[in-house]
């Protein structure tokens, strides 16, 4: 019965060895396979305000932050100074914004305390 059991802890040992060395490394978690590419702010924004302006008028919202969506002159909307987010980063943001039911989104464009999806916080202030 000893020898059994033995025999088991080893296997347990072996296959927990072989599951941590068959794990991906830090770096290579949540990049799907994509180059570090540096996120372009222009044609973020732009896609941005073309998915908030469709989910304004698709959950009946008309706020300020709706209507500037809307408006197709309203560039400037920036990443603040030294924020460099990767095109994978904005990807997984704007899909946020795209899934996310009208009760939600709602509170994302809200004229007095907007929320930001933690998936668009891609250089929270305290962490610069």
């Amino acid at each position: 019965m000893k020898r059994w059991r033995r025999a088991s802890l080893r296997l347990g040992a072996l296959g927990f060895l072989v599951a941590i060395c068959a794990a991906p490394t830090p770096g290579d978690v949540g990049g799907c396979g994509q180059p570090r590419q540096t996120l372009d702010e222009e044609v973020f924004f732009a896609t941005k305000n073309a998915i908030e302006c469709d989910r304004c008028g698709e959950c009946g919202i008309s706020t300020d932050r709706c209507t500037e969506a809307c408006n197709a002159d309203s560039g400037g909307r920036r990443f603040p100074e030294g924020c460099l987010p990767l095109v994978h980063d904005g990807e997984v943001c704007l899909r946020r914004l795209l899934d996310v039911g009208c009760d939600t989104f709602r509170e994302y464009v809200d004229d007095r305390t907007p929320a930001v999806p933690s998936e668009c916080e891609f250089c929270p202030e305290d962490a610069r």
